[in-house]
């Protein structure tokens, strides 16, 4: 009998996740974990958005409009208008979670066997989504050693064909942090005009830029907007990763109405978490200003401590709250596992997430890993002290 599809057989596990039954038999010891491998910050939720469920009047849970309560897009037209981003409620579409928006746009834009590009490394799960939708990721790979900034215009030309369908990008970056520069946006833009595809970014990050610079989405080319689509979520906004909220934002009304039918496959997104996001709108901006400064805070306080190691490259991002390391081990998957196994600083250590998984080019990132800020500054120094320590004794350390 066939146990398993060949889609089942090939979809990716994830490397922020694959590690957890370690990090759990650890803790079933009684060690403690400091997860850097997670983008799951600590930050509080923000009152607006856990007082409007904490106060909710309503006598039956009833199901919502497929494609997200109207209420809620037009509450996103005012948000989106904070950024320059003028839509309407009907050019959005609300999504369980930023996940189920590339899923949906993927299926929409793209036959089984058609091509995406990507900026690699890359946000993880798009292999996944890839799998579940039948597109193929061509990667273009971009270096630590050059910040991780978009390759050369000229090399993403060289990957077009006659089955490439979108460009797509995560503006700033998960993993990198990596903020893509007007030029390069520009330079991108040019590209799908010539070529005739679409621009797809993950603006999930939007909020999170750091150093005095300004985040550019793709929804500022008018020249463009047929073939623009920007993929959102409120889940690290509002430090409410479990609401799965997302969106899909384009001017392009017939992928609207293609992901609406995905959208009606489902029915609808969770009524509650929109409800609660709908308020969340309406938080205020000291709570932005002051997660931004704790942020900030944390990133430099890891980078220092980072580059202080020997052997460490440490680029320093500018936006989101990840960074992507190389470290001199000879292998970091081997490592991040040994640091739950086999190492511990008094009973403490730490779980980062190897960085390979966020490569579509097999054999990439093995000796680089993945660390998320999203902990407290002192909370970073105790676990940059336990990776600092495991680096000099790992026996698979190289340099």
């Amino acid at each position: 009998m066939k146990i398993l599809s060949e889609r089942g057989k090939i979809m990716p596990s994830s490397p922020i996740r694959r590690l957890v039954p370690f990090a759990e038999q650890a803790i079933a010891k009684g060690k403690h974990i400091y997860h850097l491998n997670i983008g799951q910050p600590d930050i509080k939720t923000p009152d607006t958005f856990m007082n409007a469920i904490k106060n909710l009047d309503m006598p039956v849970l009833a199901y919502g409009h497929s494609g997200g309560l109207w209420s809620l897009r037009k509450k996103f037209v005012h948000y989106y208008k904070r950024f320059n981003i003028n839509v309407k409620p009907d050019d959005i579409l609300v999504t369980t979670g930023g996940s189920e928006a590339i899923i949906f746009t993927l299926m929409t834009i793209a036959d089984a066997g058609d091509e995406i590009i990507i900026p690699e490394p890359f946000y993880t799960n798009y292999n996944g989504f890839a799998v579940e939708a039948g597109v193929k990721i061509v990667p273009i790979t971009s270096y630590i050693k050059d910040d991780f900034q978009l390759p050369p215009i000229e090399s993403i030309a060289q990957k077009i064909t006659d089955k490439t369908r979108a460009i797509m990008i995560c503006n700033p970056n998960n993993p990198t942090g990596y903020l893509y520069s007007n030029e390069e946006l520009e330079a991108l833009k040019d590209m799908v005009l010539k070529h005739d595809l679409y621009l797809l970014s993950d603006e999930v990050y939007r909020e999170f830029v750091y150093d005095g610079k300004t985040h550019k989405s793709v929804m500022h080319f008018p020249e463009i907007e047929d073939r623009t689509i920007m993929l959102d979520s409120v889940s690290k906004r509002y430090s409410a990763c479990g609401a799965r909220i997302g969106m899909i934002v384009t001017k392009n009304r017939k992928v609207i109405e293609s992901a609406l039918k995905f959208g009606m496959a489902r029915l609808c997104p969770p009524t509650i978490e929109q409800i609660g996001t709908e308020a969340a709108i309406d938080t205020p901006k000291k709570y932005f200003d002051e997660v931004i400064n704790e942020y900030t805070q944390r990133r430099n306080v890891m980078v220092s401590l980072l580059r202080e190691m020997p052997g460490v490259i440490a680029p320093n991002p500018q936006g989101a709250f990840y960074l992507v390391v190389k470290l001199p081990v000879d292998n970091a998957d081997k490592f991040a596992q040994w640091l739950l196994t086999d190492f511990d600083v008094n009973n403490e250590s730490v779980m980062i997430a190897p960085a390979d998984g966020f490569y579509s080019t097999e054999g990439f990132g093995k000796n680089e890993a993945r660390i998320a800020y999203v902990l407290n500054v002192e909370d970073i120094k105790k676990a940059m002290n336990i990776l600092a320590e495991g680096l000099k004794v790992y026996p698979g350390r190289v340099g």
